[in-house]
């Protein structure tokens, strides 16, 4: 199974897409295992998490884990949760914040890798890119709307806000997501994990 893992990672810094990374020398950020329970659907990984090869590794990162119940060790080395992004390349700097993941990326890669992974029980789904795409849902889609009526992409899919911090006026303006949402979250993470 390692081997399998091994050669969709050498496909995806072979694809011609994915060259200008490579010939820099930057690797795909991802991780996925043959024990994963738990599948996170993030954006793409950014800058600094590129530069030290570590997703979730900053403030947004300590926010998302205490959203899960889940410590670091838990989560970068249990091997029970996966983490893919929808571009697994820093995408660049945008006008009001980080360019958003290529099109067709995640369409290409995650389904190999997720063939490979057949014990995930939930998939949470971090931000407005993951959740519209996974969900097959348009921008009229109001990602407010889509996490509060959560309950409906249960079993399969957890859609959440992004944890950045600048997210907590959005988080004070709609206290049900911490009221509510989150405790139904690390429940449901618990019982996977523990499971």
């Amino acid at each position: 199974m390692q081997s399998e893992f091994q050669k969709i990672f050498q496909e995806i810094q072979a694809d011609p897409d994915n060259e200008s990374f490579t010939k820099q020398g930057i690797k795909p950020l991802y991780y996925a295992s043959s024990s994963a329970r738990i599948n996170i659907i993030g954006q793409a990984p950014g800058r600094i998490a590129q530069e030290k090869m570590k997703f979730w590794d900053d403030p947004s990162g300590d926010r998302l884990r205490t959203w899960l119940g889940v410590s670091r060790d838990v989560f970068y080395n249990s091997g029970m949760i996966a983490i893919l992004p929808m571009d697994f390349y820093y995408p660049g700097k945008g006008k009001s914040g980080d360019l958003p993941p290529r099109k067709g990326f995640a369409q290409n890669w995650h389904p190999q890798l997720l063939e490979l992974m057949p014990d995930i029980q939930l998939t949470i789904l971090v931000g407005a890119y993951a959740t519209r795409s996974y969900l097959h849902l348009g921008y009229k889609d109001r990602l407010t709307d889509i996490v509060r009526n959560y309950q409906q992409y249960l079993p399969d899919y957890f859609p959440i806000v992004h944890p950045s911090p600048r997210n907590k006026i959005w988080e004070a303006k709609n206290p049900w997501f911490e009221e509510q949402v989150i405790p139904d979250l690390q429940r449901r993470i618990q019982i996977i994990l523990n499971n």
